[in-house]
């Protein structure tokens, strides 16, 4: 659960910082036309697809779940990046770097993204349990992990099946779901605390 989490957060990462900052910096007409495809996305039922996805895919393995939930979350990340690199790209010091002929791809990785690092950390902390969750369902529904690898997903499956049974053995989903439950808890409180760590506005005699 834990390495579909921060792996599938890696990959959406990868994607939504990238498309966000060029959209961004490119501007005009390319930026309106990449973030008219975010919102098309925007519009499908992102689990739907991901499950639909994972029905065609006969692989069951570890690798195959994350990149699948990794590809459909980067959307809101890449709109957050969108909107801090619009905002950093017109201080003076992004302005100092043009008329200093620096080109835009040094700009990018030398001086915005460094800048924008603190909302994407913050996003970063909450997309964990999120994708964890996604994993979690996927493996419910028998698209997940399977054997011999496992997760919390695929015990709870496994201990609903055994109780739908008529087997009295409630302990098979109580232990893994309130692990998952207290797991996901701990990580969006992290994800809390980081956020207001880094926002400026809310430190005192700010």
């Amino acid at each position: 659960s834990f390495a579909v989490g921060l792996m599938a957060t890696t990959v959406s990462l990868a994607i939504g910082v990238a498309y966000g900052a060029v959209s961004a910096f490119a501007g005009g007409r390319t930026d309106q036309l990449m973030m008219r495809f975010v919102d098309v996305l925007y519009g499908l039922p992102t689990m739907l697809v991901i499950i639909i996805v994972m029905a065609f895919v006969r692989s069951r393995s570890i690798v195959w779940v994350f990149l699948v939930i990794g590809a459909f979350g980067w959307l809101t990340l890449a709109r957050i990046v969108r909107g801090q690199v619009l905002t950093v790209r017109e201080l003076q010091f992004v302005e100092a770097a043009r008329a200093l002929g620096v080109t835009a791809v040094p700009i990018l990785w030398r001086h915005i993204l460094p800048n924008i690092l603190g909302p994407v950390a913050v996003y970063a902390t909450l997309s964990v349990p999120a994708a964890m969750l996604s994993e979690s369902f996927l493996s419910f529904l028998g698209l997940g992990i399977s054997e011999p690898e496992t997760s919390w997903g695929v015990l709870i499956s496994e201990g609903a099946g055994a109780v739908a049974n008529g087997r009295n053995l409630w302990w098979l989903v109580g232990y893994p779901g309130a692990a998952l439950a207290a797991t996901l808890y701990c990580l969006n409180s992290v994800g809390d605390g980081l956020r207001d760590a880094l926002d400026v506005q809310q430190r005192p005699g700010a």
